[in-house]
């Protein structure tokens, strides 16, 4: 049996909150990052590292954290996987995390403005596309007149595939009419695969692991709105040489390449 956990964020409530009664952030953690997990004493990268991730980045951070653990035998990565606007109230609440990843500096933002996490580094970048279920039985053509009556799905505001929608609407001088904003990309992904929607606007990378379950169809002026995904220590990582290690796997070149894998763009900060 695999030694991840994959908590979902619903299940944790009750004792997180309670952890968070007991223990407040203080002054976010000032270290940089390394780009090479290597650097780390294998002697102290053990035990358990909570990270709090966005739900796009599920599989990809499922096999880097797999190889992680290979490396480290007695290290254990746990996950959160949510919206990323989500795991930031989460964090406020007190839940324990030692890694954040969000899908966009929006949010990040917001962590690092309320003291959650430390300096942060870009690792991966996203873009959105539209899909239909296989066969496209609803003859969607893309952000146009086909859509008309259609069943649409897409992220909420505030989501960052939301912000990102809005932005690329605005730019595409789109006006959409969804029937259900969701609060994570995957739930969008899951209501067009299950045949709920006749079509949904996600990142390319979801449409990528939904594989022959949705068609998808190129949104032209799509690539104008570039999702740039950050990654930092939580004030609660920023002593855990383990929480610092799964930063540094997923900023190189091999984490890179299981990122690229499932469709993302490079990051800035990478290997």
């Amino acid at each position: 049996m695999t030694r991840i956990r994959r908590a979902m964020l619903a299940l944790m409530g009750a004792s997180a909150l309670l952890l968070g009664a007991c223990s407040s952030p203080s002054d976010a953690p000032s270290s940089t990052p390394s780009n090479d997990s290597d650097t780390q004493d294998s002697s102290e990268v053990s035990g358990t590292v909570t990270v709090f991730a966005a739900a796009s980045l599920h599989k990809a951070f499922t096999d880097i954290a797999e190889e992680l653990m290979s490396e480290y035998p007695d290290l254990e990565v746990t996950f959160s996987f949510e919206g990323s606007s989500t795991l930031v109230d989460q964090m406020a609440e007190g839940a324990p995390a030692d890694v954040f990843a969000a899908a966009d500096e929006k949010n990040m933002n917001r962590a690092s403005e309320e003291n959650l996490v430390g300096d942060a580094q870009e690792f991966a970048t996203n873009v959105l596309t539209l899909i239909t279920p296989s066969g496209n039985p609803a003859g969607i053509t893309g952000l146009d007149d086909s859509l008309d009556g259609a069943r649409l799905v897409v992220c909420a505001p505030g989501v960052p595939c939301g912000n990102a929608t809005a932005e690329l609407t605005e730019k595409l001088g789109v006006t959409l009419t969804p029937v259900s904003e969701e609060q994570k990309v995957t739930d969008v992904r899951g209501k067009v695969e299950a045949g709920e929607a006749d079509a949904g606007l996600v990142y390319t990378t979801d449409a990528k692991s939904a594989g022959d379950a949705v068609e998808i169809i190129e949104v032209p002026g799509a690539d104008q709105v570039v999702n740039h995904y950050p990654i930092a220590l939580t004030v609660r990582g920023a002593d855990n040489p383990g929480a610092q290690a799964f930063i540094d796997a997923v900023l190189s070149a091999s984490g890179q390449e299981i990122l690229a894998g499932y469709g993302f763009g490079p990051g800035a900060d990478a290997s």
